[in-house]
């Protein structure tokens, strides 16, 4: 058994792994050994012995001192930012700037430091320090060194946004919208799930009759393209990439040009009626039918402008392209898992895997093509949110992680970590913790990279959107590692550069025009909430979690206004559910409760209780017997509340505007729940379609609730 040594602690702190943390209800915990050891180990540190850390501890300095400069320096627009730079000790040292648009900077200002030089192996290397300007302009720059004799050295600088601001066209600064997960909402011409015109419609829908500024949608990330699809779109392929499952075969131009148009008909009418007789979302079976009539359209003869464009487009995403399609192909070959694979097939720089490309084009060539139609969709989908009044347009969902033998996975492997999956540690609502079976990044890695990969990410998602919400965005400060086999109690914190993963996401969110909400619920330390509001994104407020500091429900007035505020999550049933208490007999059901069910109960509903009576106080309900109001009446009283706070963004939940009650997702679950299969309905559980929604009273009801509120007036 390995012991908590000083050096252990010390090579765990380097490196930055916690060795201790304070968890949700205050308590101090220290880390095993066995922890730091295995977490150690994914970062590439050995620390399994004494020998072996005072190694690590020794590489770790000397790396430091070889280095002539840090491998990238992020700097925040209009603050004078400091760096080293690593000499033969006494030799001269110039420095420069090459700009992004070409042009140079020098006449860095050197500033005193009396840190003495380091003997490595027989040379003494010193340690200047020079400040960048604070003038300097947004974007990826070259920092460059020239010392003494020494060949030049250089580095990745970036520099940031000191602080987003959200953009002039959302007028007086407020703007509500719906939250959907688009796979649940189908219309008539769908292929059985919801797709990219069922989210335009949806779109359209909101901000011509109900003033909407934006629709939040689920992760669309790509899955993978064999059976069984994995139904969440947390635990995706790709975040690089979408999921053609959400493409509406109608809407490609060469739909109309296919041999045999009376057969996509069948099949598109086929699909839909099984969805019509399932009880829950069928992705595999919808997936299969709508492969198939891609593959139909991907055959018929394109003008020679649309062959212009995707050539554009694979120029474009280059290497990144064809990586993922080649994954897809081998993929359908060898299973979607790339640990699984022949040992040649396992890392795409073999010369294997360019040999199987060359075999396969016209396949992988296919995928490459159904991305192409995906950014088609994607583009159109935002241009006519926009284009109907909405000021900020589709805000996509950007995922925490990718699935261990997936398509990034693969593509990125030697940037993530190996040997531990991402998770949470144990809270109030998941009292064993969460193991979310991704691999986290390497954040020795990410720098080593300039954050190109993470740089890579934030910019697909933004492509085709006017705003991002950043999962579990805690995620990108500290990240709870949790080691292979153990549980995710047994996990630990290892921490991020927050400047630099928050500094990037800023500069790309303002390239992109884009607001940033972060879901910054759970076991969050208080600065970071500060921090994330000083550096302009948004948190998000979800209000039965939002208590005063007696537990009691937090007055509106007292809301954060800088945030994304909603009644419920996709983690909780629709409110209507919620009200029942489907929360807690799913829970029971599923063996996930800590105390018994009634003890539970009367808890949950004196927390409800707190809420009607504070309802009722502001003249939101009547002054009666709780039994005496329907649940219609209580969430559109929950709603209005909601618009009385100052948060600058609302959502109202699509489930919400039709009476749903089931929960799209039971955390702690796989496949004891049909977790992300549950299908849009009423209250009576009968599916309904999005013509069905249109027509609905009480979503017309509860969207003009929220129009009022940001748009008086206009009713």
């Amino acid at each position: 058994m390995t012991d908590r040594t000083a050096s252990l602690v010390e090579l765990a702190r380097r490196h930055g792994v916690a060795t201790e943390y304070v968890d949700w209800s205050g308590a101090q915990h220290a880390v095993a050994a066995s922890t730091l050891v295995a977490v150690l180990a994914a970062l590439g540190v050995p620390a399994d012995s004494e020998e072996a850390r005072a190694a690590a501890l020794a590489d770790h300095e000397r790396a430091y001192w070889q280095r002539t400069l840090y491998p990238t320096i992020v700097a925040r627009s209009g603050q004078p930012t400091s760096f080293w730079v690593h000499v033969t000790h006494g030799a001269p040292v110039g420095v420069w700037i090459r700009l992004e648009d070409g042009s140079v900077r020098a006449g860095l200002r050197q500033l005193e430091n009396n840190r003495p030089p380091f003997d490595l192996d027989g040379r003494l290397v010193g340690e200047a320090t020079f400040e960048l300007p604070a003038d300097l302009p947004l974007g990826y720059h070259r920092l460059h060194v020239q010392a003494g004799a020494a060949a030049d050295a250089d580095a990745v600088l970036i520099v940031t946004p000191d602080a987003l601001t959200l953009p002039s066209r959302l007028g007086s600064g407020r703007a509500w919208g719906l939250a959907t997960q688009l796979y649940s909402v189908r219309s008539q011409n769908s292929w059985g799930t919801g797709d990219l015109t069922d989210l335009t419609d949806l779109a359209v829908w909101s901000a011509a009759r109900h003033h909407a500024d934006f629709i939040l949608v689920n992760p669309l990330h790509a899955a993978g393209p064999v059976a069984p699809m994995e139904p969440s779109p947390y635990l995706p392929t790709s975040r690089q990439f979408a999921n053609p499952l959400y493409l509406r075969v109608q809407a490609i131009p060469e739909y109309t040009a296919v041999r045999t148009p009376a057969t996509l008909r069948k099949a598109r009418a086929d699909a839909q009626s099984r969805a019509d007789k399932n009880e829950f979302i069928d992705r595999d079976a919808a997936w299969k039918s709508k492969r198939n009539a891609l593959k139909e359209v991907y055959r018929a003869r394109r003008s020679a402008g649309r062959a212009l464009a995707y050539d554009g487009y694979r120029q474009r995403t280059g290497r990144t392209l064809d990586d993922f399609a080649t994954w897809c192909v081998l993929a359908e070959k060898h299973g979607d898992d790339w640990r699984d694979w022949p040992a040649e097939f396992q890392h795409p720089d073999h010369p294997a895997v360019r040999a199987f490309a060359e075999k396969h084009s016209s396949r992988i060539d296919f995928h490459r093509w159904l991305q192409w139609q995906l950014d088609d969709q994607l583009t159109a989908a935002q241009a006519t949110a926009v284009q109907t009044g909405m000021s900020l347009g589709i805000v996509h969902d950007l995922a925490v992680g990718v699935h261990p033998g997936g398509a990034d996975a693969w593509a990125l492997q030697d940037v993530l970590a190996t040997g531990v999956s991402a998770g949470a540690p144990p809270d109030e609502f998941n009292q064993l913790g969460q193991d979310w079976s991704q691999p986290p990044w390497r954040p020795d890695e990410l720098v080593e990279r300039a954050y190109e990969p993470f740089r890579a990410v934030v910019r697909a998602v933004l492509r085709h959107a006017g705003g991002v919400r950043i999962d579990h965005i805690i995620g990108l400060f500290r990240l709870w590692w949790i080691p292979d086999g153990a549980t995710p109690v047994d996990g630990t914190y290892v921490h991020y550069d927050h400047e630099a993963m928050i500094g990037v996401l800023a500069l790309e969110a303002y390239r992109s025009g884009a607001v940033v909400v972060g879901e910054d619920l759970g076991t969050v330390e208080p600065w970071v909430r500060d921090y994330l509001r000083d550096r302009g994104l948004l948190g998000t407020s979800i209000l039965w979690f939002e208590a005063d500091q007696d537990g009691g429900p937090l007055p509106a007035p007292r809301w954060r206004e800088y945030c994304l505020s909603a009644v419920t999550t996709h983690d909780l049933p629709p409110t209507a559910g919620y009200l029942a208490g489907a929360h807690l007999r799913l829970r029971r059901d599923l063996g996930l409760l800590t105390r018994p069910y009634k003890e539970e109960v009367a808890a949950d509903r004196a927390d409800q209780q707190r809420w009607l009576d504070v309802l009722r106080a502001a003249g939101l309900l009547p002054a009666n017997a709780p039994e005496a109001i329907d649940a219609d009446q209580t969430v559109l009283a929950l709603y209005r509340y909601l618009t009385r706070t100052p948060s600058r963004l609302l959502a109202l939940a699509l489930p919400d505007a039709v009476g749903d009650v089931r929960t799209q997702n039971q955390p702690g679950t796989t496949d004891e729940y049909p977790n992300w299969r549950v299908p849009l309905a009423g209250p009576d559980g009968r599916k309904i379609l999005l013509e069905d929604l249109f027509s609905d009273a009480r979503a017309a009801a509860l969207a003009q609730v929220m129009a009022d509120a940001v748009t008086p007036g206009l009713s």
